[in-house]
């Protein structure tokens, strides 16, 4: 009788198991079943989807005459080469939205952009203050649309401005003096 009753317990147990591994296995399947299907993209990602960054351009509003951003889809090995350069000529063709206008004047070229520490320095042709606009405000504008998109990389916290190669006083006649560091304007 007692071989009877350990028997039992021991068929009961080995049931037990069996149940149990069977109804983990079941639930063990259908979660690695739902984690493939929800990670299995739709579309493959081409080369040229995985080589592409947003960035943050800072224009002026047409309207209101205030600075704010336009984000743009550009390619990460253009950005790598010279970003600064990159950045800045950028805001030079001007924005995408109608809504918003570049400020830096006509005929401005890039001559050059360095980075030391985390002030960058761009060095900018003459048109820059030849041709700037007389409104103080919109050369204030046109200051903090490239100093607001620089500062947007990590490693800027400052730009600093040569013209010709040469610190300039610039614009004091409006209150800016192109031999400062500018910090980003909020």
């Amino acid at each position: 009788m007692r071989k009877k009753i350990i028997l039992g317990i021991l068929l009961v147990f080995i049931l037990g198991i069996i149940v149990y591994l069977v109804v983990i296995n079941v639930f063990f399947n259908s979660d690695v079943e739902t984690a493939v299907n929800e990670y299995t993209p739709e579309v493959e990602i081409s080369d040229d989807e995985l080589r592409t960054t947003i960035v943050t351009l800072y224009f002026v509003n047409s309207e209101t005459g205030s600075i704010e951003s336009e984000a743009r889809l550009m390619d990460s090995k253009e950005l790598l080469l010279d970003p600064y350069n990159t950045l800045i000529k950028l805001l030079i063709e001007g924005p995408k939205d109608s809504s918003l206008c570049s400020v830096i004047p006509e005929g401005t070229k890039v001559l050059n952009t360095s980075l030391s520490g985390n002030c960058v320095t761009v060095d900018l042709s003459q048109e820059f203050i030849d041709n700037a606009s007389e409104d103080g405000m919109q050369k204030s504008n046109m200051i903090y649309t490239i100093v607001n998109t620089l500062t947007e990389l990590k490693e800027v916290d400052s730009v600093k401005f040569l013209i010709n190669g040469e610190a300039v006083s610039g614009f004091e006649a409006d209150g800016i003096n192109l031999t400062s560091e500018f910090t980003r304007k909020e």
